[in-house]
């Protein structure tokens, strides 16, 4: 997907502690990768999690499933730009699209990784699936460029 179908973007630096045997980012640190910048999305769109979700809506999100296909490495002091949009918002969840692009030394346009993850809204209390807020559909698709399919 191009670039530019991505508002939101959080730059970060491989550590050294990130690296596997292989001098290479160990294939779990992607998904921590991801975790940070679906907080910042969270808090690009005006509800930063779990405050502005959670307290607002009296509901959570719950991931359901994680897609990544892993196309090339990332390494120690690598700098690293994590893109996410929203892919899919369906009755009761919503997909998040990311791409792991290399910044730093070599810039590159092709993705690192790509994957996909897939939340369900549900009530915390019976762990029991709700609809997406109307308010929250509002504001994603106010802050994307482009509409995410329902």
């Amino acid at each position: 997907m191009p670039r530019e179908d991505y508002n939101c973007a959080h730059r970060l630096r491989v550590r050294w502690s990130e690296v596997d045997m292989q001098r290479i980012v160990f294939n779990g640190h992607y998904l921590n990768y991801i975790d940070v910048a679906i907080g910042e999305y969270w808090r690009a769109i005006g509800l930063p999690y779990p405050h502005g979700y959670v307290d607002r809506y009296g509901n959570d999100m719950y991931l359901r499933k994680a897609t990544v296909e892993y196309l090339g490495p990332a390494r120690y002091d690598d700098v690293l730009d994590v893109l996410v949009r929203a892919g899919r918002l369906g009755r009761t969840s919503m997909s998040f699209l990311f791409e792991i692009l290399r910044v730093e030394p070599e810039p590159s346009d092709q993705p690192l990784i790509t994957a996909e993850l897939v939340y369900v809204n549900a009530v915390p209390e019976t762990m029991t699936a709700a609809p997406l807020p109307q308010a929250l559909r509002d504001l994603v698709k106010k802050y994307e460029r482009i509409p995410p399919q329902e």
